[in-house]
């Protein structure tokens, strides 16, 4: 967008026209005074006056020729435009200026009426060979070319995440001796643990998909030997005629001892080494290159600068024989005129709205609409509605280039030409189903600064402007503003083909540079058609026992003498649930630092910025009279490109409010939904004060080094703050324990626990399971007595023993509301195999020895012998142990951990 103080003569009161200085083309944004901006309707040579026109009630307001909405009101020339959503967004954040009351205009929203009749077919864009190329890997079969030589270790479902995550530190200094080799590099995600889920053929397909990617030179390929995913996923890929054999992979299922499987995956992948290491890059053409376009952190200069810039490279790639892939269905809505301008055929025209309107259907499902996609973060920056986001996103595509195919998610690409991919417009969810598709380039456009990046596909990150590009320097690798500065785009477009080239040969990319990525895979919707959500969200049986009213518990026939080391609370953290304030008993046995990242765009500089800390050693040392004993973070997938839903709003104000956390610190990316200031509010009517806790902005604060140079700042300041820990003898009455069972366990382990529910609760103390766990149906004496007395994430206003409603059967998922509830240590009962462990919180684990002896059992914290009163008194030795911080969990130890949290039954990606 343009400034008109640059383009032209400011007009005159009275005057509204204006000289042009340089020429304009039609369709040019213009930004005036006080923020009012407008789209010249025809080109403007220079020299010529230009008019800056009113618009009059109920007139159309338009960008690039089409109405995004309608003025409710006269709107005069350098006056703001707004609609009821952007107001809402605004009234989230801290402004210098007052906020009108009411909007000036309202979306409108025409739905597009395609005509088959009317329609013609798109000439193919005139091939143009071209001698450029670039250093490439050739793979066997039809997989292409390479743009990395890497290892991959790929999670099939959620269940072997923190296993996967250890496996790469492990092998990962194993490649530096190797110089053909890019890396290895771990591939986790959410999904895969049930059977029948509704998104079971995207995630097959896209699995399938990384597996025979060809920057994958090897793949191990992991499960727990549960879930229908690892046991399928080979005849699938046979099945859609895909053999593996063209790809160097195992297939392993674990279901031994933790560190046995550690060391026999490395040396799985310390056997693939030399192989890998000879697979040598050779020039390769043009023609080679797949290209993801992708969009993320959109502003108004999306639609002018970046994606143009992407568009024509793209245009440059296919003219000479490649490919590329635009995804995020309903980032088009409301731009369909612009991508059925030119179609090849009527078919691939028709899929393509089938697709739209597939999407909206889905999302009404949920009780949601697609419209909602545009963020906290757009609407903040000139994107006040889904047709102004989706008319800048098209403009990915070039006007010259027409639109060859219609994929699916996840879709194997064929041929070159120009594909859309249906997908979310959750950014890392879409990304995955391109990359699934082929695509070994990713341009990624972004007006805030987005800095995510996928583990084996290299990202070029393309800035929308200077201003922003100088903040973000170090994360950027394009600067598209140079445009808005006056350079000729075609002279960017070189300058970013040249690039493009030199990193598909292995230069490193800014975001490779930087060291992190994530993946996302498209997550299951649980619904296959509407349902009230008005009714949904509120507790179960509301009439029966109201949330926070524990279950009666017998007390136990004698008394046990239970004592630990814990840590008086010097300042109690409360909040409200429900209308009551719950505040928490003054002794927690553990104080950490806790980094919380607002959404899963910022969870990976979550972590390394607690990985960071912990190695610093700040405020380390709890029982020499300073602060914490460690940072923690809470890596989670939600906040970015999916709705927002009450179970991740309880579940982060759960972790804010928790006894363990001495000092907090919430890291947003800086566009997604639930930024920082939708977290401060959220506080602020929770009862909780946000100015206690720390803030960072990845984006605001200007990349990766200044946001972890202003995290550690923070934390070196809080912590002086914190008074010195008061040492204090505790029991039964001060344990919050969190109880879970892998499944249906054996009376005698049954009887263990429950007699230590029944010690904890007599004493005051409280103890929390979900109410669908098996340990929840064989505890509770009364079977009308299950329903659950909290909601997920909640925290209890009373003691004794609760059940937690859980619309999840994800371990992971579970264990992640009972933190969010208060919990300090969870006791999980294993019959199987040991489970996934909490970032933050101990998971002390436990089964039953009189069974045959299982490899699993060298991982558990305990086994029972079948003497109930002896192993009572082990559990207990074992769980003061616990809290007093003399033991620490062995699969805690190894670092096995997991951490999700829920979607509900409504949450769907948008």
């Amino acid at each position: 967008m343009f400034d008109l103080q640059e383009i032209g003569r400011l007009p005159l009161p009275g005057d509204n026209c204006a000289i042009a200085i340089r020429t304009l083309a039609s369709g040019t944004e213009i930004a005036g005074p006080d923020g009012f901006q407008f789209t010249l309707s025809h080109t403007v040579l220079e020299g010529h006056r230009f008019a800056v026109r009113p618009i009059t009630m109920s007139s159309p307001l338009l960008s690039w020729g089409m109405t995004f909405g309608r003025a409710l009101r006269d709107i005069v020339p350098g006056e703001y435009v707004y609609n009821a959503g952007v107001l809402e967004s605004l009234r989230q954040r801290p402004l210098d200026f007052a906020l009108p009351s009411e909007p000036n205009f309202a979306d409108d929203f025409t739905p597009y009426q395609f005509n088959a009749d009317q329609f013609r077919p798109a000439p193919a864009l005139p091939h143009k060979p071209s001698t450029r190329s670039f250093m490439g890997i050739r793979r066997s079969g039809d997989r292409g070319v390479g743009t990395r030589n890497m290892i991959v270790l790929l999670g099939v479902n959620a269940e072997v995440n923190g296993f996967v995550q250890q496996l790469k530190k492990k092998v990962r200094p194993l490649a530096a001796a190797y110089p053909h080799i890019d890396g290895i590099v771990a591939v986790t995600h959410t999904e895969g643990s049930r059977v029948g889920q509704n998104n079971e053929e995207y995630l097959l397909r896209t699995l399938t998909g990384f597996l025979l990617h060809p920057n994958v030179a090897a793949v191990l390929t992991l499960d727990m030997g549960v879930g229908v995913v690892g046991s399928v996923l080979n005849g699938y890929a046979k099945l859609m005629g895909s053999p593996l054999d063209a790809v160097l992979h195992q297939f392993v299922s674990l279901h031994g001892r933790f560190m046995d499987d550690l060391n026999s995956c490395a040396a799985i992948i310390e056997s693939w080494l030399p192989q890998v290491n000879a697979m040598q890059r050779t020039p390769q053409p043009l023609s080679e290159l797949k290209i993801a376009l992708q969009c993320g952190g959109s502003d108004a200069f999306s639609g002018i600068s970046g994606n143009p810039l992407a568009a024509l490279v793209s245009k440059t790639v296919i003219q000479a024989g490649g490919s590329a892939v635009l995804a995020e269905t309903d980032e088009l809505l409301g731009a369909e005129p612009y991508m059925l301008d030119k179609v090849r055929d009527v078919q691939t025209a028709q899929r393509f709205l089938a697709m739209v309107d597939r999407f909206q259907e889905r999302a009404a499902w949920h009780g949601h609409s697609a419209h909602g996609n545009p963020t906290g973060g757009n609407k903040y920056r000139g994107l006040y509605n889904i047709y102004l986001k989706s008319l800048g996103a098209a403009a990915k595509r070039h006007p010259d280039v027409p639109l060859d195919g219609v994929l699916e998610y996840g879709e194997h690409m064929t041929g070159s030409g120009y594909f859309f991919m249906d997908s979310p417009g959750n950014d890392l969810e879409s990304i995955a189903g391109q990359v699934a598709s082929g695509c070994n380039l990713i341009f990624f456009v972004t007006g805030n600064g987005s800095i995510t990046n996928f583990p084996f596909v290299p990202t070029i990150k393309i800035v929308t402007t200077s201003e922003r590009f100088a903040l973000l320097a170090e994360e950027m690798d394009v600067n598209a503003g140079a445009y808005l500065d006056g350079r000729p785009l075609t002279d960017l477009a070189q300058e970013m083909l040249d690039l493009s080239l030199a990193v598909a040969s292995g230069q490193l990319s800014a975001g490779e540079k930087a060291g992190h990525a994530q993946v996302q895979i498209w997550r299951n919707w649980p619904l296959f058609g509407r349902e009230d959500h008005q009714t949904t969200d509120q507790p179960q049986h509301p009439e029966h026992r109201p949330p926070g009213h524990p279950i009666p518990v017998p007390k136990p026939p004698e008394t046990t003498e239970f004592i630990w080391r814990g840590y008086k609370v010097a300042e109690l953290q409360s909040y409200k649930v429900a209308g009551d304030s719950v505040a928490r008993d003054a002794v927690a046995h553990d104080r950490v630092g806790l980094i919380l990242p607002a959404s899963l765009c910022s969870g990976q500089i979550a972590r390394l910025a607690a990985e960071r800390l912990n190695q610093t050693g700040l405020g380390k040392g709890l029982y020499r009279g300073q602060g914490i004993s460690r940072f923690a973070a809470l890596v989670h997938t939600e906040g970015c490109g999916s709705s927002i839903e009450p179970e991740l709003i309880s579940t982060f104000m759960g972790y804010l409010a928790h006894p363990l956390a001495a000092s907090c610190l919430v890291l947003e990316h800086g566009c997604e939904i639930s930024h920082n200031d939708f977290w401060r509010q959220h506080m602020s009517e929770a009862g909780l004060d946000p100015d206690q806790i720390g803030w960072a902005s990845i984006q605001r604060d200007g990349g990766l080094k200044r946001t972890m140079e202003r995290i550690e700042a923070w934390f070196t300041a809080d912590l002086t703050r914190l008074s010195e820990p008061q040492p204090v003898m505790a029991g039964f009455h001060d344990v919050h324990l969190g109880l879970m069972a892998e499944s249906e366990l054996d009376k005698k382990t049954v009887t263990v626990l429950a007699k230590l529910v029944q010690h904890i609760v007599a004493a005051g103390g409280t103890v929390i399971l979900a109410a669908g766990d098996h340990l929840a149906a064989q505890i509770v004496d009364s079977p009308d007595s299950i329903d659950p007395t909290l909601d997920y994430a909640q925290h209890p206003s009373q003691p004794g023993l609760h059940l937690m409603a859980d619309p999840s059967t994800s371990w992971s998922e579970t264990m992640t509301g009972l933190g969010a509830a208060g919990i300090e240590v969870i006791i999980a009962a294993c019959t199987t195999r040991g489970q996934q462990t909490h970032p933050f919180i101990p998971v002390l684990q436990v089964a039953s020895a009189e069974s045959p002896a299982q490899p699993f059992h060298a991982d558990m914290d305990l086994l029972f012998e079948g003497d109930i009163r002896q192993d009572l008194d082990h559990l207990l030795t074992r769980l003061s142990a616990v809290l007093s911080r003399t033991l620490e969990p062995k699969l805690s130890r190894m670092h096995n951990i997991s951490f999700q949290i829920t979607r509900g039954k409504l949450g769907v990606s948008l």
